[in-house]
């Protein structure tokens, strides 16, 4: 490795300093987590000794006929520890996510691997005029999404590449594809892995209080959509007119030390472009077969003798089996034209490799399962809950201002706790139930917390992939450090949550659908008859 990638970081001082040195002390997610089911333990003993309570929204006492009494219950009751104990494999297999997530990695895990991800990132970026190179950047950044790790890995040293080629600042395509694929992390034309992720545990949380409740991993389709057009002319602005300009005339130093990118930037061969025309017979193979089990005969997606909004739940449920399929086949289709998958043997071998890559995510989920679960044991999210909505009534805040309090809220806790799936199974249980409590989605508090979520993923040393992007920068420009970087994505952070934090309150004004069969308001939880 070369000086350039190893330089000393000087001690970073002022705000983002502190962040640096506070955020560094936290421990572990996986750590947080079981402090946190410690300190659940010790609140519910004091809860349920001071006798705290709630009246249920929806449930009716048999004996009375009267709202039910909800207490808090401490977790060191005999029956409560006998069932963390007796229950634990089922505690932690019965966590919503874990299902979601593991079945659409065990497709994107082949299309990753195959090469697929790679060469169609490859083959959107390359030969852009030079004048739309940052919209296009940001938008396969975006859409990128959907390959995860690839995106950061192959489409950011990418775009130094390009944009140098092009004459322009490497650093600058950096900080634009870092922008969309890490700031824009929730916007796509397409729900994927992250929507089944979130979705869980927001499933998870409501059912804590109000009980079986049936996700909609395109509870946010529409939304994050729009996202992505509301993010892309940000990225777009910030880049050309604001950073582009800062950075100054690139001066090439070091060009050896860059060798090991350059190769990123070549032109696809006869087998790429192969494999690419094969994944694309693929994908249309498998919305042709959605298509027909959702409108061909029998219709078995749709639930034809349910209600009218319910009739679509077996075609929402189904999209998680659908990505699978989808990044399977595509996958598998472009590595037999290129030759990476050569018999079945190799398809098996790619999909246990992407459950290898999981083996953090079912330790962090073994942990984060476990605290919604005695969470919802000692009624503390219930009782927390009603309480918060009634505080919330009387402060009689309109929607649009509470949801943009859930930005902020996130945009904030995103600078110490960088994990999308730990920080929301935080703040789910309290949340989602509390708004819905007001008459507001799970949906668009989900909705809202995304926004909030990405924004900050670019100026926080927190977030995993942070120290990539900064030996990225330094392959081409050997003096950046940290606070270069820090400082070259804070325009891109406060643009991102503006802009995103306006979307969510105009949304909310207008009353429009988040996706199909998903709206922003719902009618607020009220005790049977």
């Amino acid at each position: 490795m070369t000086d350039s990638t190893t330089a000393a970081t000087p001690p970073q001082k002022g705000v983002l300093g502190w962040i640096e040195r506070v955020g560094n002390r936290l421990p572990d997610p996986v750590v947080l987590f079981l402090w946190l089911v410690g300190m659940l333990v010790v609140i519910s003993a004091i809860a349920s000794a001071a006798g705290w309570s709630a009246l249920h929204p929806t449930e009716i006492d048999p004996e009375t006929g009267r709202q039910k009494v909800i207490a808090a219950t401490s977790l060191l009751s005999a029956d409560n520890i006998a069932r963390l104990w007796v229950e634990m494999p089922a505690t932690f297999t019965h966590f919503h996510p874990l299902g979601y997530v593991l079945v659409v990695m065990l497709g994107a895990g082949v299309a990753e691997r195959s090469g697929l991800f790679g060469t169609a990132m490859r083959a959107s970026v390359r030969g852009a005029p030079k004048w739309l190179l940052t919209p296009l950047v940001a938008f396969v950044a975006m859409m990128g999404n959907l390959a995860a790790d690839a995106a950061y890995v192959v489409l950011i040293p990418l775009a130094a590449v390009i944009y140098h080629a092009a004459g322009r600042h490497p650093v600058a395509g950096i900080a634009a594809a870092f922008a969309g694929v890490s700031g824009g992390f929730s916007a796509n034309l397409l729900p994927g892995q992250l929507d089944a992720l979130l979705f869980g545990i927001t499933e998870a949380a409501v059912e804590t209080v109000f009980g079986d409740w049936q996700a909609n991993i395109a509870g946010n389709w529409y939304f994050i959509a729009v996202m992505l057009f509301i993010f892309l002319p940000v990225i777009w602005y910030v880049t050309d007119r604001i950073i582009e300009p800062r950075l100054g005339t690139y001066v090439p130093a070091g060009l050896a030390a860059k060798g090991d990118i350059g190769e990123q930037d070549r032109p696809l061969n006869d087998g790429e472009r192969k494999g690419l025309r094969h994944a694309g017979l693929a994908i249309l193979f498998v919305i042709g077969l959605w298509l027909l089990f959702t409108l061909g005969p029998g219709t078995p997606l749709i639930a034809e003798d349910g209600p009218p909004e319910g009739r679509f739940t077996p075609f929402y449920q189904s999209l998680v089996a659908g990505f699978f399929l989808l990044f399977l086949l595509a996958g598998w289709a472009y590595g037999r034209a290129t030759g990476v998958v050569g018999n079945h043997r190799d398809l098996v071998k790619m999909m246990s490799e992407s459950m290898g890559d999981m083996a953090y995510y079912l330790v962090l989920a073994f942990a984060a399962a476990h605290f919604v679960a005695m969470f919802a044991w000692s009624n503390l999210g219930l009782i927390l809950a009603v309480h918060g909505a009634d505080g919330l009534k009387a402060m009689d805040l309109p929607a649009p201002v509470l949801l943009a309090a859930i930005v902020l809220l996130t945009a904030a806790l995103n600078l110490f706790v960088g994990s999308a799936s730990a920080k929301w199974a935080l703040l789910a249980p309290v949340l989602v139930p509390m708004l819905m409590l007001l008459g507001i989605s799970a949906e668009m508090t989900t909705a809202a917390y995304r926004v909030g979520d990405g924004s900050t993923n670019i100026i926080t040393p927190l977030m995993v992939y942070f120290p990539l992007i900064l030996i990225f920068c330094q392959r081409w420009q050997p003096n950046f450090g940290l606070g270069s970087l820090a400082a070259t994505m804070l325009p891109y952070s406060i643009g991102l949550l503006v802009s995103g934090t306006a979307l969510v309150i105009g949304w909310v004004a207008l009353d429009l659908p988040l996706g199909p069969g998903a709206s922003v308001h719902i009618p607020v939880p009220t005790t049977a008859p």
